[in-house]
């Protein structure tokens, strides 16, 4: 009989990759010192064979891009299903607000400076360039693999070719940055003292640098049984609630696009885009899914551990399939505008985040820093590798605070996202004008973080201007 393997050949590949990382990180002091997740030193060494064994072998129709396409939106919906940690008021007028608007900064800096450097290069050395390259900055560095891999797929259809390599190239630069410059970040704060004392005694700890707990080390509790196995595995529940979920999110899309076929031609390319964005429609399906379970009160059998371990599956399987999927022939091809952007990025990250945190938080400054520079470069999962180095527990409330901002964030950077195929419609069309609308937003973007900044920071907001960091 004829069956289809490919799918479970790409996952085998993948799955093999991710145990070979994991025993190189615990034999590799390069590895452990820099603590470069697993997922992106199996991603590191599937690329070759993506790119060269396996067209060798004759399997040139591997289908890497649909699994990130996929496993990008389950992400999304198993962290959205979670419930939200309750927030007392401190936490709604300060800390919340302040991370918010420290992620959207970035966003918008690093989309309005890729912007302009990518004008800068289409009409000087590099006259063929997309105007939309600019965009693949924020969405590899701020968004992930993922996002910049789905989006840039979209705009291949719109005359960027290679948009989808291009993109997974930045994320990949992107977390280089996040583990080589975050790590020598958490390194300067235990020296300067910026950090609690038992912080330095956390980097010692054997379990994160090998990234294998100790066979004599009690171990963690990663998720907890909502349900009686004589019923129904805890896990097969969480599954299916994330499944079902999905599919929820592919009728609404069905839908929209059914609805969109009444504009015409147009309402059928803004169909065709909005797939491309998927995860946004899996988020807020997953949204409206969690109310009404928690309306129903039966949220209690969705436990938050088996949802983050879920989520954590599919993100570790993501980022190794999306850097494995990067095509090394349109590497080559945009290697000086990928090295030039990823550059400006890296440094506008390194330069603002320390300057800006360090006036806008309160308390857990370092760590909220720390955390906001790993997803600004990366994804929550190395914001998260990044915070437990110095919060190894997550005793403090950086990590919740960063998910209750997370909402407030989707919500308010929502037409950003619906607005990134407008520089590649300029390149489409020839006219520059959905360019500098795009630009005009990312400006709009910069203002509110400036003005939500000073509302915030209050008297801090331009204390010692000079001083990378405020020091108390």
């Amino acid at each position: 009989m004829d069956f289809s393997w490919k799918i479970i050949i790409d996952a085998g590949v993948i799955s093999a990759a991710l145990i070979v990382a994991t025993f190189l990180r615990t034999k590799l002091r390069f590895l452990q010192r820099f603590m470069v997740p697993n997922s992106l030193t199996a991603g590191f060494l599937l690329l070759p064979v993506y790119n060269y064994l396996m067209p060798a072998l004759g399997y040139t129709q591997h289908r890497l891009g649909d699994l990130v396409y996929h496993l990008l939106n389950i992400s999304f919906i198993a962290m959205t299903l979670r419930s939200k940690p309750k927030a007392t008021a401190k936490d709604s007028s300060h800390s919340v607000w302040a991370m918010s608007t420290a992620i959207i900064s970035q966003y918008s800096l690093q989309a309005l400076f890729g912007l302009l450097l990518t004008w800068v290069l289409f009409t000087t050395v590099l006259p063929g360039l997309n105007p939309a390259f600019g965009l693949t900055l924020p969405l590899g560095f701020a968004m992930g693999p993922g996002q910049a891999y789905a989006i840039g797929k979209g705009w291949e259809a719109m005359g960027f070719e290679g948009a989808g390599s291009v993109g997974l190239t930045m994320a990949a630069l992107g977390y280089l940055w996040a583990c080589v410059v975050g790590v020598a970040l958490v390194n300067l704060g235990v020296r300067r003292g910026y950090l609690p004392k038992d912080a330095q005694a956390a980097m010692a700890d054997r379990a994160m640098l090998t990234g294998v707990v100790p066979r004599d080390q009690e171990k963690p509790i990663g998720s907890r049984n909502t349900t009686d196995l004589e019923a129904i595995d805890p896990m097969s529940l969480h599954a299916a609630a994330v499944a079902c979920t999905y599919i929820l999110s592919f009728l609404l899309l069905k839908a929209l696009t059914w609805a969109l076929s009444f504009a015409g031609d147009a309402g059928r390319e803004l169909a065709v885009n909005l797939w491309g964005m998927n995860f946004i429609f899996s988020a807020l399906t997953a949204m409206l899914v969690r109310v009404v379970v928690d309306k129903l009160r039966i949220g209690y059998v969705l436990d938050n551990d088996s949802l983050s371990r879920i989520s954590g599956i599919a993100v570790d399987y993501m980022v190794t399939g999306s850097l494995a999927a990067i095509s090394l022939v349109f590497v080559g091809r945009y290697w000086l505008p990928l090295l030039l952007l990823s550059t400006v990025g890296g440094l506008i990250v390194t330069v603002t985040i320390p300057w800006f945190c360090s006036r806008i938080f309160r308390d857990h400054r370092y760590e909220r820093m720390i955390m906001i520079f790993g997803v600004s470069t990366g994804t929550l999962s190395t914001g998260l590798a990044l915070l437990r180095i110095l919060d190894p527990e997550f005793k403090t409330k950086v990590s919740s605070d960063y998910m209750l901002s997370a909402g407030m964030t989707f919500a308010l950077m929502l037409p950003f996202v619906l607005a990134v195929n407008l520089p590649a419609q300029a390149g489409q069309s020839g006219s520059l004008g959905p360019f500098w609308t795009m630009v005009g937003i990312a400006a709009a973007y910069l203002l509110y973080s400036i003005v939500a900044y000073a509302l915030v920071a209050r008297s801090r907001a331009l204390a010692k201007p000079h001083r990378s960091w405020l020091e108390d």
